[in-house]
């Protein structure tokens, strides 16, 4: 039997990483390839007891169905989240609730992307990202990316040149680069939009995870500054990197007239997201225990990523190259090829699992012209003492390819 498909899926394939994660069973194998928080830092007590008090203030509401734009308390309690970090003028009717990040993301494909449409995204940039939209029939044009995030200059001429339907950033600690997009570059960011007319798309998972210092405030709260910068803005946000990935709780904030197409296509999807996950997010932001969460995350994230970091230079010398993250769960890395070293992150991948240690090659994070040099590390899932053990593994796998 011959089932005839649709033929939006002749534009994607299966994610890389997903297919990756089948070649994981090995015992004993170190992986740096997850691009997800580690279970160990879940703050289990304080779920227990938002999901308790849920059920016992008001089971009605945490079980019934709900509304398709979310949990009216949930919702204020995001209005309150994202007040502390710097959105002013935000109120609930202006967010809705969605199934994580991504169905945000899937929401905007279905809203905005008519089959051939051109959106810019980063190069590289969150891989499911391009898959979603090339589902759509979207056009993908990268604009490139640096240690700063991505290049303004060249991202206002390919705006120019393409007229994009939006373009998609991950401004602060991206997947899968990491890399923080400065002030300065933020600013001209709104700048653009207010001037081309041009819908900018902000995902921000990453944004709490920073480990000095904190970053720039985000587009949203910057938008105050850059007039009519706020009408051509999406922000897509996440509880799934902070407090846990199985609440499956994002929410997305936008013009009006996007929000309520975003409604009617989530009706269509899944009537709306679990009400007892966001009754259960709504205690627990409502009972404060966030800051101390995100406090504790943030010291043990940073204490790897230095650890990785430093045995990176300290065992791969010259063979890599790579900016040290602020904040996130990655290391981006591109291999130098020097004193004949492996310079393909695909046939290096292959020579890590050989030797008990993985990785995501880079490549697949490319909408274009991908950079096979590269790869992403991942360093949140891994203890201290496993990731310079999985670091002299990569060493091991690097000698073998000389």
């Amino acid at each position: 039997m011959s089932l005839q498909f649709a033929d939006r899926l002749n534009n994607v394939e299966t994610s890389a990483i997903r297919e990756l994660f089948k070649l994981l069973g090995k015992p004993g194998i170190i992986s740096f390839a997850g691009g997800f928080p580690d279970s160990a830092m879940f703050d289990v007590e304080g779920i227990r007891e938002a999901s308790s008090q849920a059920l016992s203030q008001e089971p009605g509401a945490a079980l019934q169905y709900g509304a398709t734009e979310g949990y009216c308390p949930l919702r204020e309690q995001l209005v309150h989240f994202m007040g502390q970090k710097g959105v002013q003028d935000l109120s609930a009717d202006q967010l809705i609730v969605t199934t994580g990040s991504q169905q945000a993301l899937d929401l905007i494909g279905k809203t905005m992307i008519s089959p051939g449409d051109t959106v810019i995204v980063e190069g590289p940039t969150f891989l499911a990202t391009i898959q979603c939209f090339r589902l759509y029939g979207a056009k993908l044009i990268a604009a490139p990316v640096d240690g700063q995030g991505v290049d303004t200059e060249a991202l206002e001429q390919l705006i120019a040149k393409h007229s994009p339907k939006f373009v998609y950033v991950i401004p602060t600690f991206g997947n899968p680069t990491g890399a923080l997009l400065s002030l300065e570059r933020r600013k001209k960011l709104l700048e653009l939009a207010v001037k081309y007319q041009t819908l900018v798309v902000e995902d921000d998972p990453y944004g709490d995870l920073y480990f000095n210092e904190a970053p720039p405030p985000s587009l949203l709260a910057l938008s105050a500054q850059v007039p009519g910068s706020r009408d051509w803005l999406v922000h897509c946000g996440s509880l799934s990197k902070v407090l846990s990935p199985g609440l499956r709780v994002g929410w997305m904030i936008a013009p009006p007239e996007l929000l309520s197409r975003a409604v009617m296509c989530k009706q269509f999807s899944d009537a709306h997201t679990s009400t007892f996950a966001q009754a259960t997010a709504a205690h627990y932001l409502k009972a404060g225990r966030m800051p101390a969460t995100l406090d504790k995350v943030r010291k043990v994230y940073a204490a790897r990523a230095q650890t990785m970091c430093d045995a990176l230079r300290k065992d791969l010398r010259g063979a890599i190259s790579f900016v040290q993250p602020q904040g996130g769960l990655f290391v981006w890395a591109s291999l130098t090829g020097a004193d004949g070293t492996v310079k393909d992150g695909n046939a290096f991948a292959k020579m890590a699992i050989d030797k008990g240690v993985a990785f995501v090659p880079g490549a697949p994070f490319y909408c274009e012209n991908p950079d096979l040099s590269t790869l992403r590390l991942s360093f949140a899932t891994v203890g201290e003492d496993k990731i310079l053990e999985g670091v002299d593994r990569l060493k091991q796998a690097m000698h073998a390819s000389i």
